[in-house]
């Protein structure tokens, strides 16, 4: 039997671009070991987790360094097969990953953001994002 490696991160999206979202993601998204309401009363849990958490859920931080290397994967995927010229632009591929990983990766896709990358217009593409990541709160 073939041993095949777990996918990481790193393999995704690159070793700084990885980097970039454990650093990035757990900054914006906080940290709880206990899965609890958010500001708009979704169940979450370690860094901004919702997939399969139920409230009161516990969790170890080894644990939610898992979900959150699980969960990223998730996000980079479907970022860089709408947005494949991304790929190489660690700063720009990061935040378009976090920026998924809060609205969702069919939203992003779709969004403006998107567009924008795809069309060359990085910085227009970065400003799309502004205002639209704090759970129903400005800022």
């Amino acid at each position: 039997m073939v041993n095949v490696p777990k996918k990481t991160l790193v393999s995704v999206v690159g070793a700084a671009a990885a980097a970039l979202l454990f650093s990035m993601v757990p900054k914006f998204e906080g940290f709880e070991l206990v899965a609890r309401p958010d500001p708009i009363r979704i169940i979450t849990a370690c860094n901004g987790d919702t997939k399969d958490v139920h409230a009161g859920q516990r969790f170890a931080p080894e644990e939610c360094r898992a979900r959150l290397e699980q969960r990223l994967i998730e996000y980079a995927e479907p970022v860089l097969k709408c947005t494949p010229g991304l790929k190489g632009h660690t700063n720009q591929l990061a935040a378009a990953v976090s920026f998924a990983y809060n609205v969702g990766a069919g939203a992003y896709c779709g969004s403006t953001t998107a567009k924008r990358f795809n069309a060359g217009d990085w910085k227009g593409a970065c400003r799309a994002m502004n205002g639209r990541t704090t759970g129903g709160r400005s800022g």
